[in-house]
């Protein structure tokens, strides 16, 4: 699934403020009530190759939860600076008034990256960085805890996406670069942070620009655009906020995933069915997240594509053996629960083994792998198991449902006029090159794949 592509015209400033505290986002409380799963999870672990993996996912990508736990205001001293950095720099980075001018947008560029890493190179100590790095990465956990690891991931992730980027809306100049050279302080930390999940992209995913982007109370930590309209800030938030909701929504499920499969594999089909008639109604709940919010009135079309998609597409990358390797930034295919449903109903996955293995922490790959490993879908007696297919179809249909609303959804917001740039998604780059003709052109092979992706979906 590709990138779920996706809020009030401005007011006057004091109506404005006034209206965006009653619209904004309601904070997701992360975190509180997922004790009980937990334990019930761990329980089974010892016997359960899902069990263990989801317990796995929990006590190392999660810090002890799920969503993840992060850290944010609790860095080790060495890695403040980032995160100052960071904050400091942020409010520079978006215009109100994009140009077209090439030499205008390239200064631009030149001005934020300069000043980046001019604070990169005062403030960092690249070797402090990498002994904390080297002390967890060998098992000292006295350095710093997993929910702080976490929160460094995020931070310096989005410190990367930030400079490849240097201005937002996102422009031409920066989309035809090939390869980038990053600070040393900016390239240092990021083999050991990607090592530790398992990752081989340059660039961010996820679960680092998204899901760890948040701290217990629900905040948002890294925004991008600080000083833009009300309308640009509900859209940038109501949008990322849907993956933290989506995984919030999903943890009950990935339980139930659990008990469906241990209670069948262990002869009490009467509990899997069960079980299974609970992920369908969960399931119901969960994709009205995106059904509610993936409208204009949440995420205004007009500034969607220019301020809030741009910033998480990458499209650089090295020459490797003479040959020139590229990655991508984030996509819709990245995010857990839906890969998780996927194995769930025993379908194969869409993204290639080398595009997991780059975006796709490895404990999250080896949750899925366990999921379909052990799906019970295939495992059903035509006879004997009529209420558990029916229950299993009931699961399709609202995926079948759910994908076709996505790629209607998908268009209006990537076919939305955005001249300073060339068409992109996040996930697969830019998609406009001298051959296309136009967006129909350009869209095409975005749209093959979610129809694709519609059809194998039974």
């Amino acid at each position: 699934m590709a990138l779920i592509t996706l809020l009030l015209s401005l007011l006057v400033v004091a109506t404005g403020a006034a209206l965006w505290a009653l619209r904004r986002p309601e904070k997701t409380q992360i975190n509180s009530k997922n004790s009980d799963k937990i334990r019930d999870i761990n329980k089974y672990a010892s016997r359960n190759e899902v069990a263990s993996a989801l317990s796995r996912l929990i006590s190392e990508d999660g810090a002890g939860d799920w969503p993840p736990r992060c850290a944010h205001h609790d860095l080790p001293s060495c890695f403040q600076p980032y995160q100052d950095i960071y904050l400091e720099l942020i409010p520079n980075m978006s215009t109100a008034h994009p140009t077209l001018d090439d030499e205008a947008n390239g200064n631009r560029m030149a001005e934020f990256r300069g000043s980046m890493s001019k604070l990169l190179a005062q403030r960092v100590n690249i070797p402090e960085v990498e002994a904390a790095l080297k002390r967890f990465e060998a098992g000292d956990r006295s350095a710093f805890t997993r929910e702080a690891y976490n929160a460094v991931y995020c931070c310096i992730a989005v410190c990367r996406h930030a400079y490849r980027w240097a201005t937002i809306p996102v422009v031409k100049q920066a989309q035809n670069e090939m390869v980038l050279d990053f600070p040393r302080e900016l390239d240092a930390p990021w083999p050991y942070l990607q090592r530790h999940f398992g990752l081989t992209a340059e660039s961010g995913n996820n679960t680092a620009n998204v899901l760890l982007n948040f701290d217990e109370s629900g905040d948002r930590i890294y925004k991008i655009n600080i000083n833009m309209s009300d309308l640009i800030k509900q859209a940038e938030d109501v949008f990322f906020r849907m993956f933290l909701d989506v995984e919030v929504s999903g943890f009950p499920i990935y339980h139930e995933m659990v008990l469906t499969i241990v209670a069948f594999e262990q002869g009490r089909k009467e509990a899997s069915l069960k079980h299974l008639e609970s992920i369908t109604g969960q399931l119901r709940e969960l994709l009205a997240i995106f059904y509610n919010n993936m409208k204009d009135t949440r995420i205004s079309r007009t500034v969607w594509l220019s301020y809030v998609q741009g910033f998480q597409g990458w499209g650089v990358g090295r020459m490797v053996n003479g040959e020139f390797d590229k990655f991508d930034g984030l996509s819709g295919n990245h995010v857990l629960f839906f890969q998780a449903v996927d194995a769930f109903l025993g379908l194969g996955r869409y993204l290639p083994d080398e595009n997991m293995d780059r975006y796709i922490p490895v404990n999250q790959r080896n949750l899925c792998q366990a999921i379909k490993k052990h799906s019970i879908r295939d495992k059903l007696n035509d006879s004997e198991d009529s209420a558990l297919k029916q229950e299993f179809l009931k699961i399709v249909n609202h995926m079948k449902v759910f994908r076709a609303a996505h790629r209607t959804r998908a268009r209006p917001y990537l076919e939305h006029p955005a001249p300073e740039r060339l068409i992109m998604t996040a996930g697969k780059s830019v998609l406009e090159t001298p051959q296309t003709k136009g967006f129909e052109d350009a869209y095409k092979p975005l749209d093959d794949m979610l129809a694709q992706r519609l059809e194998v979906t039974v």
